[in-house]
């Protein structure tokens, strides 16, 4: 699936959590089957004990409203802040949103690394642990090695 095609089919996902988060969050709180139609539609194609771990997690802690918010938080701040010093690193992973690096750039002032990967990720701890894991690693390895130059 291409980027325009994931984008159709999951953008009503994210405006309604950007727009009105607490009215899906009490109903997705009072059903599981509810909860779990809802995660269906961005989950597609997982294999099932991830969904069902997921989804769980959110009900048995009761953090659905919490896990939205976020987007709705996002979505309304108009805060105009300075691009970030922190040292930061990217991993893009295919069937995943695409940085575009100029804005990235724009943004943050210290990109230690950006590396492209052609596994898939958009929830790569699950799709492409092997390469997250080493992404994470190559990110704090070049870190030291800056650090120590420093």
């Amino acid at each position: 699936m291409d980027d325009l095609q994931w984008g159709e089919q999951n953008l009503v996902y994210d405006k309604l959590q950007f727009r009105q988060p607490q009215t899906l969050a009490h109903a997705l709180a009072d059903s599981p089957v509810g909860l779990l139609a809802w995660h269906l539609q961005l989950y597609r194609g997982l294999d099932a004990d991830y969904v069902i771990t997921n989804v769980m997690m959110h009900w048995l802690t009761g953090t659905v409203a919490s896990a939205m918010r976020l987007y709705y938080e996002f979505d309304h701040d108009k805060r105009t802040t300075e691009p970030t010093t922190v040292p930061i690193g990217l991993a893009q992973f295919s069937s995943d949103f695409k940085a575009i690096r100029r804005f990235a750039e724009r943004d943050h002032r210290n990109i230690v690394s950006w590396n492209v990967y052609d596994r898939p990720g958009h929830f790569a701890a699950h799709q492409s642990p092997d390469l997250l894991v080493d992404d994470i690693r190559q990110f704090f390895h070049r870190l030291q090695m800056k650090d120590r130059r420093s």
